[in-house]
Formats: structure tokens, C-alpha cells, sequence
């Protein structure tokens, strides 16, 4: 009963959350504004599926410039953890067929959002081209996921460098957010789903890996976020062990 009373709310709120979003974004289409008022909307959800989750980020987080931000990606439920802690004027990088999701997909692209052709090898490598132009010409960041597939359990899988290459060609420092484990903890049939905790790392000056591989500051960031990962896990357990959510 639980999971069919929470399966209409998400669709109904996701849907009256799209169709507002489409006709507001109608008047000032593409503003990377958007992402994050309509990201921390689909972030409510969270309530709905019994989970708490806490936000942590530097004091200073609201004042970073072009930046681009990687975090790990580990399945559909980043919608509602992730999302949340997205900063203004930041859009991601997603899959071209993200588009024919109805209603959802046309709010993606409305909003600002970047879409790519994963499987077109040269395109995607004019991606990176285009994130350089981007910012060039304004103030805005990019949201990436640097294993590129969820990880659904897996852990933290190898990172592709493309992120790490328009960080480095644009000079614009890498901000990595890493969010506790959500895979097999979300129960939709459970009222209490626990705790999660989405947290900002420090930037990563990319300036001190001009000189080396890309591939080095890829293997740097992943070190970082594999170590926060494991910390944060562990935190996790044993503040839902003790009941101190």
C-alpha cells in the first residue's frame, strides 16, 4: 500500500513540477538559473521516499566561479539526493535520449542542460569544445559524472577523464561532491529509509595538473572521493545504529 501511495505521489508531483517548469522556463528558455530551482524541487522527494538527507558544503561554496563539479553516480535516486545540493547557474551534462522522457526530458532541455550523443565518439569530444566556449562567455558551471554509468553497488567505478580535460582547458577548478551510499537502502515499501548525506569537497586547483597528464588529476579526484565515500558510509551506519539521524 505504501509503495503504490508513494508511486502516484512521486508521478503526479513530478509531472505538475515538469509541466510548471516547461511553461516557466518558456519565458526565459535555457537559463542555467533553472537547474538548480527546479533540481531542489525534484529534491523534495526525498520525504516522500522516508529519506533524510544532509547537505554539507564549504561556507564559501555560494561564491565559487565557473567550476565543474563531479560526483558519483549511483542509480535513479540521485534525483532526490544529489539534486539538492546543486549551486546556481550550474547545469549537467546528460544523454540526448534523456530528451524524449515526456515531459521530464523537454524540462531538461529547457532548463539549461547540455545533452550529448554518448555513443558518437567525435561529438562527444566536441563536447569538451563547447563546455570551453560556455565558460568563456558567461558565468555558469557543469555538472558531470565521471564513471559515466551508475555504479548500482559496484562502488566508485574508474573515472573518464573527459571532465578532467575541460577543467584543465578552460583553467576552471574541479569541485567534487560525493554522496553516501543509496543502493539497496531504499525500501518503497518501508516508511524510514535512513539517512544520506550529500557533502562538497574543497576545489581542486586544476593549474597544478597543466603540466602532468589529465589522467593523474582524474586518479587524484577519485582518491578523494573514494576516501570520503568510505567516511561517509561508515558515519552513516553508525548514526543510524545509535538512532542519531
Amino acid at each position: 500500500m505504501l509503495l503504490i501511495l508513494r508511486a502516484i505521489i512521486v508521478i503526479v508531483y513530478s509531472i505538475v513540477v515538469s509541466i510548471i517548469g516547461i511553461i516557466w522556463c518558456l519565458f526565459s528558455p535555457r537559463n542555467p538559473r533553472h537547474v538548480a530551482t527546479f533540481g531542489h524541487m525534484l529534491g523534495r522527494l526525498s520525504t516522500v521516499f522516508g529519506v533524510k538527507v544532509e547537505l554539507r558544503k564549504p561556507p564559501e561554496a555560494a561564491h565559487y566561479g565557473n567550476a565543474i563539479y563531479i560526483a558519483n553516480h549511483q542509480n535513479n535516486y540521485d534525483m532526490i539526493t544529489a539534486a539538492k545540493i546543486v549551486q546556481p547557474t550550474t547545469v549537467t551534462v546528460g544523454k540526448k535520449s534523456l530528451l524524449w522522457i515526456p515531459f521530464f526530458g523537454q524540462l531538461y532541455w529547457l532548463t539549461g542542460n547540455l545533452l550529448i550523443d554518448r555513443d558518437n565518439r567525435s561529438k562527444a569530444h566536441g563536447t569538451i569544445s563547447e563546455l570551453v566556449n560556455q565558460f568563456n562567455k558567461k558565468r555558469i558551471s557543469f555538472w558531470m559524472f565521471p564513471e559515466g554509468t551508475r555504479s548500482r553497488g559496484r562502488g566508485l567505478l574508474p573515472f573518464k577523464t573527459g571532465a578532467f580535460h575541460a577543467a584543465v582547458a578552460a583553467g576552471v577548478p574541479i569541485i567534487p561532491i560525493v554522496v553516501s551510499n543509496t543502493h539497496d537502502k531504499i525500501k518503497l515499501n518501508r516508511w524510514n529509509n535512513g539517512l544520506v548525506i550529500v557533502e562538497m569537497l574543497p576545489p581542486v586547483d586544476t593549474s597544478q595538473f597543466a603540466t602532468t597528464s589529465v589522467r593523474k588529476l582524474a586518479t587524484h579526484c577519485r582518491e578523494l572521493m573514494s576516501a570520503k565515500l568510505e567516511e561517509l558510509n561508515a558515519e552513516v551506519a553508525e548514526r543510524e545504529k545509535n538512532g542519531k539521524l
